[in-house]
């Protein structure tokens, strides 16, 4: 039953990084005023904000896809599910922290909700070696 459930969960988190991606792609506003991801600490030096936003939604559509095949591979008994929710995880994490602005304001609005639970599956699957 709980792997049911944590196989339902990683597609989930798969699905609301297809949120961010339709944020940094302008297609809605998760939140009134919100702009991320301009002003990346890293990419706004070298690229405009449109090509930062491109890259933010090409990464944020790789990790949706990872995940979605690790829930999927999880559901299914599928071996590989743990090599797609590890790297999901680290380039999540990875993608999110590149494309933040640097301050600590406003953090949920910059994925850091995402980087904690993608922590979390990593702890759960790694050290906890859960489930096996």
């Amino acid at each position: 039953m709980l792997i049911t459930i944590f196989g339902i969960f990683l597609i989930g988190h798969g699905l609301v990084h297809l949120l961010y991606a339709g944020q940094s792609w302008r297609l809605f506003e998760l939140r009134p005023g919100m702009t991320w991801p301009d002003g990346s600490w890293l990419f706004t030096k070298f690229l405009r904000n449109v090509s930062t936003r491109l890259l933010a939604c090409i990464c944020l559509v790789l990790a949706a896809l990872g995940f979605a095949a690790g829930g999927l591979g999880l559901l299914c008994r599928w071996d590989w599910w743990r090599y797609s929710t590890v790297f999901s995880s680290a380039f999540s994490a990875l993608t999110f922290l590149m494309f933040w602005n640097g301050q600590f304001q406003a953090v949920d609005d910059q994925g850091g909700v995402g980087v904690l639970i993608n922590l979390a599956i990593l702890f759960v699957i790694l050290v906890l070696n859960w489930p096996t």
